[in-house]
């Protein structure tokens, strides 16, 4: 057995263009077994696949294909899955949620906050509706709540410790005890149960309530089944902040912004010390003036000049805020929206009216966090096709793999929810999605150098463009063909609903990693890039790609007095680590591919290949990142408004300013360089490179439990860039 371990990890699992894998793996997917080591690929792949088949009741031909897909990284299940699936904490039915990337949750009662605070710590993306019909629902709010915090965390011995929190409440004398259990769900009821308490009719006035965290596992300890470390750094402020939030609304009911609030200060708590940051989505009504100026100004200027976030406002970083029309935007309405998001990041326009066509139903326009899928109260399973390593000749492989990620999408219909919304949704209107990464790599590998001039020149439908769209369109129908066909007769012969929508188009940027892909139908950066990936100081996998020969420096974030970044990984005031790799795309040198400037694609040729995925491939949405340079703003609002009153099937997208001068963002994750930078830091790489197994060097610092747990919700190029503060 050991030697066949060796062989393997000997062997790498990882193609020669996909120098994040490693990193990225070790960072995102690999458990530590008992022994104390960490997954290999294969090891993961083995533990995935017998979740799927146990859950899914999966054919030894259905296994063995998902099996081939994914060791060959072809096909792969969710991120999420990737992480918990086949462990015995995804098999507990409370921990069902765990499994999914993406989930939308209608905010019309108070199990509605803890819900989302459940959801993001296992790790879900969540997307919370808040338009008037839904938070109208909840009650006045009534008390004034005095909060007093009492008892240290991790003051009670281990074994003594309370699971459960326990709420007193002594009506008599207007008090209230909260003793907060130490486990998730004590976390959530101790939350919930102080948004409860606002409105509780048997008190009235001022409620002094006392918050005990004494039974709470201190920072560093280990998480039983889901895996990572405790951190409640923010926990002792949570109950004051949102008390903070209630207090002002007495005598009314909350409005969309307090809504927003409490929940994201919920994502601040549990994300509190992590390097990812909280995947959320905010959906608020188009008429809401007050959600639509909630991040304006966010950055305050003190009376030295200095810079700080709105105390207050801080935790509204959690989350993207999207503004749901439903009725078709006027030109002014887009303008405004495209141009809002081009200086500020916010301002995210969704036709409600396309998303209910194609969900075919009302209210089923909820978003995830990265907003590829849409339904009401959802929670939907994801699979991602790597289409970077399949042949574009090669029609039975790319039908091979899509069948695999539809197969392993619908295994997970076989879930019933404890939650009651959600399970009504699961029977009401099942979906899944099955996503790919590497368009933009596969076809310039289908049509040459020719289409990468044709896109540069903005996609224009010439004779020649006529036909390379065709070409497109007839790979992603093939695609969507085979995913609802698959999808549908796994449901046929398992006696579950069939799912109207199955194909989507997720961001993809981390899996996109493992394989070398462009993201998503993203073109990428450049031929060639820098690649910076975030990680602790001192993160045993940073340890490790150091001695691999991959250089580190500090974070963005990580400054000297003066304000200048710090170029010493190891000097004591760096927090965080930037692993850099230089990347080549897999087709950048093929003859004249250097010719093309890919970071100079228009926002319109952008937008006319994503409307391409989103009319002939996707059946949910696509996510999709545009980047635009300020004399495009009006160009692409007016296209736009064009594809929504023409019904083309725009939905929502994310707009992103282009920064052609890389000091805007130091150390970005993406860096453009030439080839012969790329070539000379690759030869640095291996001149500095002390092993070359990568395992090996990592078994050299791994000790201790993992920080991290699991994959993000989500990993869009949007979340992924550095926020700025005003100049």
């Amino acid at each position: 057995m050991v030697q066949e371990l060796e062989r393997l990890r000997a062997r790498s699992p990882f193609p020669a263009t996909a120098p994040a894998a490693y990193p990225v793996f070790y960072r995102t997917y690999s458990r530590r077994l008992e022994a104390g080591q960490r997954e290999s690929w294969r090891q993961v792949c083995d533990r995935t696949l017998a979740g799927l088949a146990k859950l899914g009741k999966l054919t030894d031909d259905e296994q063995a294909l998902i099996a081939r897909m994914q060791q060959e990284l072809k096909a792969l299940p969710s991120g999420r899955w990737l992480w918990v699936g086949g462990t015995e904490w995804s098999e507990q039915p409370e921990n069902f949620s765990g499994a999914y990337n993406c989930t939308s949750t209608n905010v019309t009662d108070w199990r509605a906050f803890g819900l989302m605070m459940d959801l993001a710590m296992m790790g879900c993306g969540t997307g919370a509706v808040l338009e008037p019909k839904y938070t109208e629902q909840l009650p006045v709010i009534r008390n004034q709540l005095m909060v007093t915090m009492r008892g240290g965390i991790g003051t009670t011995l281990a074994e003594q410790r309370r699971e459960k929190t326990e709420i007193r409440v002594d009506a008599a004398n207007n008090r209230v005890e909260i003793r907060v259990g130490d486990s998730r769900s004590g976390w959530v009821d101790s939350y919930q149960g102080l948004l409860e308490l606002s409105a509780d009719q048997r008190l009235s006035g001022e409620v002094a309530v006392t918050v005990d965290l004494s039974d709470v596992r201190p920072a560093g300890e280990k998480l039983k089944g889901f895996g990572g470390m405790a951190n409640p750094v923010k926990l002792p402020h949570l109950y004051e902040r949102c008390a903070n939030i209630l207090n002002k609304a007495v005598g009314r009911q909350l409005n969309s912004v307090e809504c927003c609030l409490l929940i994201d200060e919920a994502a601040a708590c549990v994300v509190a010390g992590n390097i990812r940051r909280s995947a959320g989505m905010r959906q608020f009504a188009s008429d809401d003036a007050l959600a639509a100026a909630a991040k304006d100004n966010l950055w305050q200027q003190d009376a030295e000049g200095n810079w700080r976030i709105d105390p207050e406002r801080d935790a509204l970083r959690m989350a993207n805020h999207t503004r749901v029309y439903h009725h078709k935007p006027s030109k002014e309405e887009i303008t405004d929206a495209v141009r809002k998001q081009f200086y500020s990041g916010e301002g995210a326009i969704q036709w409600a009216g396309e998303a209910e066509r194609r969900a075919q139903g009302a209210d089923r326009y909820g978003l995830n966090p990265c907003g590829e899928i849409i339904g009401q109260n959802f929670h939907c399973n994801l699979a991602e096709i790597h289409l970077n390593q399949i042949h574009p000749e090669n029609l039975q492989e790319q039908a091979d793999a899509f069948r695999a990620g539809a197969i392993a999408v619908a295994a997970l219909l076989n879930h019933q929810f404890v939650e009651p919304r959600y399970q009504q949704s699961r029977l009401e209107d099942p979906i899944v999605g099955v996503s790919f990464t590497g368009l933009f790599d596969f076809f310039v590998h289908a049509f040459g150098v020719e289409w990468l001039e044709w896109f540069a020149a903005g996609r224009p439908d010439t004779m020649q463009g006529v036909e390379f769209k065709t070409k497109e369109a007839e790979y992603l129908s093939r695609w969507k063909q085979i995913v609802h066909e698959t999808v549908w007769d796994y449901c046929d012969r398992h006696g579950i609903k069939r799912p109207n929508r199955c194909t989507t188009v997720q961001p993809a940027g981390t899996k996109s990693l493992l394989s070398g892909a462009s993201s998503g139908w993203h073109p990428p950066k450049a031929q060639r890039f820098i690649r910076r990936i975030t990680f602790r100081k001192n993160d045993p996998v940073a340890m490790a790609c150091i001695d691999y020969g991959y250089s580190v420096v500090p974070s963005q974030s990580d400054k000297d007095e003066n304000g200048n970044l710090l170029t010493d990984p190891f000097d004591p005031r760096c927090s965080e680590w930037l692993v850099e790799l230089p990347v080549e795309v897999s087709w950048a040198n093929l003859p004249g591919a250097d010719r093309v400037a890919i970071e100079q694609f228009s926002a319109l040729a952008q937008f006319d290949f994503y409307m391409q995925v989103q009319r002939h491939y996707t059946a949910h949405n696509t996510s999709a990142t545009v980047e635009l340079r300020e004399q495009e703003v009006e160009p692409l609002a007016e296209r736009i408004h064009q594809a929504i009153q023409h019904d083309e099937g725009y939905i929502s997208a994310a707009l992103l300013a282009r920064f052609d001068d890389l000091q805007t963002f130091p150390r970005l994750p993406f860096e453009p360089i030439d080839k012969a930078t790329y070539d000379a830091l690759c030869q640095q790489v291996l001149a500095r490179r002390s092993t070359e197994n990568f395992h090996t060097a990592l078994q050299r610092y791994d000790s201790g439990e993992l920080v991290e747990a699991g994959p993000a919700g989500c990993d869009s190029d949007k979340c992924l860039l550095p926020e700025k503060q005003p100049d």
